[in-house]
C-alpha cells in the first residue's frame, strides 16, 4: 500500500509539473509591448527653452497650477541635479527591468486577459518612497530615485528598514504589488483576520503574476527574513491564536504586524529578530492553503471573504 501511495504522489507530482510547463508555454506565446519612456533623461536634460515641448509631450506630469519657473527653477537645483546623476549613473539602462516587466505583463494578460498593458514613464519624485510605484490604468509611472540601493549616500537619514527595499531587483514586484492592488477589494471588515487575508490576496496574485521572482522579494523580505517567517510559522500563528487577535479590531495590530516597521511588535524577547509585517505573511500562507485545497477559480477567491477563506483552508502552519 506504501508503495502505491508512492507511486501515486509521484504521478501527482509529474502531472502538476506538466500542467505548470504547459501553462509556462502558453504565457511565453502572449504578445504584449512594454514601452518604456525615459521622463527621467529628458527632464535631466531640459532647458528653459525646451520646457514647453515637455510639458505638450507629459502633460500629465505638470499640474497646470504650477507656473513655468518652478520648473526651470528645479531643472538647476542642487539635489535634482544629484539625483540625476545618481540615476544616470544607476540606470543607464533598463534591459533587465524591461525583459521582468515582459513577463510580468504576459502573465497578467494570462489570467486578466481585459487588463491593458500600460506605457511606463520612470522620472525620479525627490525620494518619495511612498509612491515608488503608480498604476493609473493606461500609465505606469516608476521612481528610478528610489532604487539606487539601500546603502546609496542620497538615503541618509532615511530608516534601515525603509531603504533596505529600495533596490533595482525589486521594481518588478512593487509593480507586480500596485497592479494587484487594483484586483483586490479592501477589507469591509476591521478585523485583524480580514486585513491578513487582503495582504494575503495581493501576495497570492504576486504568486501567479511573478512565479519568476523569489518568495523574499514578493514581499520584501531579505533571504534571512523569509527563513526565519517559514521557520516560525507554527508559532506566530499560535500567538495569534493564543492572544485572540484574528477578530480584533484593535488598530494596533495593524502597526505591530502588518505595516512597515522595523520588526513585527509580539512584546517578546525575540522581537529584535522577527522581521516586519508577518500578519501578511501569514495571510498569503493561508490564502496559498486556501486555493491548494479547494481548486476554486482565482476570481471566486478574490470575490470570497476573509472568513470563508480562512475557514475553507483548514490552515495548518508549517511546523
Amino acid at each position: 500500500m506504501l508503495k502505491k501511495l508512492t507511486f501515486l504522489g509521484i504521478f501527482f507530482l509529474l502531472l502538476s509539473c506538466s500542467e505548470e510547463d504547459k501553462r509556462a508555454e502558453e504565457i511565453a506565446k502572449i504578445p504584449v509591448e512594454v514601452k518604456i519612456t525615459r521622463f527621467d533623461k529628458r527632464f535631466a536634460s531640459a532647458t528653459a527653452d525646451s520646457l514647453p515641448d515637455l510639458k505638450k509631450d507629459f502633460p500629465f506630469l505638470f499640474p497646470m497650477n504650477y507656473p513655468n519657473i518652478v520648473w526651470v527653477e528645479k531643472m538647476t537645483d542642487t539635489i535634482q541635479l544629484e539625483l540625476n546623476e545618481a540615476v544616470a549613473a544607476r540606470f543607464p539602462d533598463l534591459d533587465q527591468t524591461e525583459k521582468e516587466l515582459h513577463e510580468l505583463f504576459q502573465h497578467i494578460k494570462y489570467y486578466f486577459p481585459e487588463a491593458r498593458i500600460p506605457e511606463v514613464v520612470t522620472l525620479t519624485s525627490d525620494v518619495d518612497y511612498r509612491n515608488k510605484v503608480v498604476w493609473t490604468g493606461d500609465l505606469l509611472l516608476i521612481a528610478l530615485d528610489t532604487y539606487l540601493g539601500a546603502e546609496h549616500p542620497l538615503y541618509v537619514g532615511i530608516q534601515d528598514y525603509i531603504r533596505k527595499n529600495f533596490q533595482k531587483d525589486l521594481i518588478v514586484s512593487d509593480v507586480a504589488a500596485a497592479f494587484a492592488e487594483t484586483k483586490v477589494k479592501s477589507p469591509a471588515s476591521r478585523t485583524f483576520l480580514a486585513n491578513m487575508i487582503y495582504y494575503g490576496k495581493i501576495l497570492y496574485l504576486k504568486d501567479l503574476i511573478i512565479p519568476f521572482k523569489t518568495d523574499a522579494e514578493k514581499i520584501g523580505y531579505t533571504p534571512t527574513e523569509i527563513e526565519w517567517a517559514s521557520a516560525n510559522e507554527e508559532q506566530i500563528w499560535r500567538y495569534f491564536v493564543e492572544k485572540e487577535l484574528l477578530f480584533s479590531t484593535d488598530s494596533e495590530l495593524a502597526t505591530r504586524f502588518l505595516y512597515p516597521s522595523p520588526f513585527s511588535k509580539f512584546y517578546l524577547e525575540l522581537d529584535n529578530e522577527a522581521p516586519a509585517r508577518l500578519g501578511q505573511f501569514t495571510g498569503w500562507q493561508i490564502v496559498r492553503q486556501y486555493m491548494d485545497r479547494n481548486g476554486g477559480s482565482l476570481e471566486e477567491m478574490l470575490q470570497a471573504d476573509a472568513e470563508t477563506i480562512f475557514n475553507k483552508s483548514n490552515y495548518k502552519p508549517k511546523k
